[in-house]
């Protein structure tokens, strides 16, 4: 079991505070991209598709 934010792998922030690029890990795009439960950033289709949930899902 996870305990904190979820944060980005590159920078260790959480998804407000990254400054990084962001963009699907899997596809490269760069539309609708999140933070996922796992520090990556995903594309609605990818997130689907690996079914990986969103990091601020985990909080709910």
């Amino acid at each position: 079991m996870a305990r904190g934010p979820v944060v980005c792998q590159q920078c260790d922030k959480a998804e407000p505070f990254c400054s990084c690029e962001k963009y699907c890990c899997i596809c490269k795009g760069m539309e609708q991209v999140h933070l996922c439960v796992d520090g990556l950033y995903y594309c609605p289709d990818c997130r689907e598709a690996c079914d990986v949930a969103l990091a601020d899902s985990r909080v709910h």
